[in-house]
């Protein structure tokens, strides 16, 4: 039969928060206008624009479904190619079929610079087939690590937005491991993990390199809906040499002091970093190392410096620890506190290494998710529905 095709709206768009219209159709963002016009950098630019978490979502009966879009996909000199992003497809919360676009737009990216040259290409298309002859909801995971332009689909039956709202909605905000950095495929981060698992509309505020404690990032959940909220803070801070304590304390608080103006009995879970050896006792500023012919990172701050308050991973720990008890006991009850280590500590490291010395592999994705269900979901737990 003759394709229907579907113009690609935003009532089709979940897990975003604003949309930008371009020549050939849509490109979501997980920061609103306002936010993006404040970003500093190139890197939280392009890592924002990455639709971590976003997903098509609407009912049909088609058993052969094309989307059409325009992916950007990066590269870095002298580090061997990224993968294609991945498709996830899943049919009434399963994952049923995966593939991916090739072409599109590049963006090469000096990483000792963070500067890039884009090359713009053309559209490709996703194509899944044999879907179940039935009606059923159809999500669309977008790759995670591709800027995704969406143009149309096609299918072989109609389809009909799902509205929002029928799930409770879930905004994490956290570093490139929450955006998905190492996960295979979409549904495969942490947080989509978790979110697919639990039944939860996520909205994933993990930004790669961005989670700095920016005051636009703190203003933007405070103004998107939320039943329950977590933020993954610390390692950007340390890994970017980003502030001493005597900064951090302060920023801490107003971060959640800004949160809280929006949502003031919101659950909010605040966790910290999960073990990254480099940076346990070391500061950073963090630095590419390709000494072993592969990619990975190292810390290059001197220890001798914790004295003067220059940030480890251990110190950022203790003190999130610290300003949680601390407010809790100025009555903010539905305030939380969960050490990333009970994620991911000594004993998942030597059962999943980090691969690059930074970022989580995809097996150590699916280990963090179990016990972030297991500690913040479950009865009593601090996000447990």
């Amino acid at each position: 039969m003759t394709p229907i095709t579907t113009p690609v709206t935003e009532d089709l768009i979940h897990g975003h928060l604003d949309v930008e219209h371009t020549g050939r159709g849509l490109l979501p963002h997980r920061l609103p206008a306002r936010a993006r016009r404040q970003v500093p950098d190139d890197q939280l630019a392009m890592a924002e624009s990455q639709p971590s978490g976003v997903r098509l979502a609407f009912r049909t009966r088609a058993t052969t479904i094309t989307l059409h879009t325009v992916p950007t996909k990066r590269a870095y000199p002298g580090v061997p190619n990224v993968p294609d992003g991945v498709y996830d497809l899943l049919v009434d919360g399963r994952l049923t079929a995966q593939t991916a676009v090739p072409g599109g737009n590049l963006r090469t990216v000096d990483l000792t610079t963070g500067r890039f040259e884009l090359t713009e290409g053309p559209p490709g298309s996703a194509r899944f087939t044999g879907l179940p002859d039935r009606d059923k909801t159809v999500e669309i995971w977008l790759p995670h690590t591709e800027t995704t332009e969406l143009i149309a689909l096609d299918t072989d039956a109609p389809v009909q937005a799902v509205p929002a709202g029928a799930r409770k909605r879930w905004v994490h905000h956290g570093s490139s491991i929450s955006h998905g950095s190492n996960a295979a495929h979409p549904t495969g981060t942490w947080p989509a993990l978790v979110a697919v698992d639990a039944g939860l509309d996520l909205v994933n505020l993990g930004f790669g390199g961005g989670a700095l404690l920016d005051p636009f990032t703190a203003r933007t959940i405070r103004d998107t809906p939320a039943d329950l909220i977590s933020l993954k803070l610390g390692i950007n801070v340390v890994n970017a040499d980003a502030m001493r304590l005597r900064a951090f304390t302060p920023a801490v608080h107003g971060f959640l002091d800004t949160v809280r103006e929006g949502h003031p009995t919101t659950p909010l879970l605040v966790v910290s970093p999960v073990l990254c050896p480099i940076h346990e006792d070391t500061p950073g500023p963090l630095a590419p190392d390709f000494s072993t012919g592969t990619l990975r990172f190292r810390a290059t701050g001197d220890p001798a410096e914790r004295a003067a308050g220059r940030l480890t991973l251990t110190a950022v720990r203790e003190e999130l620890a610290r300003i949680v008890a601390e407010r809790r006991a100025d009555g903010d009850l539905d305030l939380h506190h969960l050490d990333g280590l009970a994620l991911y500590g000594e004993p998942e490291h030597e059962a999943h290494p980090l691969p690059d010395g930074l970022h989580p592999s995809p097996q150590a994705h699916r280990v963090i998710a179990e016990n972030f269900a297991r500690l913040a979901l479950t009865p009593g737990g601090p996000l447990a529905p």
